[in-house]
């Protein structure tokens, strides 16, 4: 199997949004995500995204550019992404403090892990908690 080694994620969640700068804002300043590249069109729009958090990664970019993976996306509806983060408290209170929908606040989990969950600008569902699976491969 390829990908499962060299320090790249093998898993890219890819999100359109119709505003693909406020998402990237509010990904970076809410839930703590690093920009890795943002590519604009001559337009402005954002023909693609790459933001990091821990070992993981999202692309994403503007919806409405056209192309084939455009067309495919037209229909589809909010995803939900899970990313492990150390401190679940300290990043609740981030998000909080830059606006962001708490949908399910910290909480702890029968199988040992706590969580939150949040609503991004154009109503993904974005879950952050402590359990990690392992991938034994």
């Amino acid at each position: 199997m390829t990908g499962t080694g060299g320090g790249r994620p093998s898993i890219y969640p890819t999100l359109l949004y119709a505003d693909a700068k406020a998402a990237i804002k509010q990904l970076t300043e809410a839930f703590g995500f690093t920009e890795l590249s943002v590519y604009e069109g001559e337009d402005g729009s954002v023909t693609h995204a790459e933001l990091v958090q821990g070992n993981g990664a999202v692309m994403l970019g503007s919806k409405g550019r056209g192309g084939v993976f455009d067309t495919l996306m037209r229909d589809a509806g909010p995803a939900g992404v899970y990313i492990v983060v150390d401190d679940v408290d300290g990043h609740h209170q981030r998000a909080v403090d830059h606006g962001a929908e708490i949908l399910v606040p910290p909480t702890d989990q029968e199988y040992g892990s706590r969580d939150y969950t949040a609503r991004d600008t154009e109503g993904n569902i974005w879950s952050f908690g402590t359990y990690a699976p392992e991938i034994g491969i």
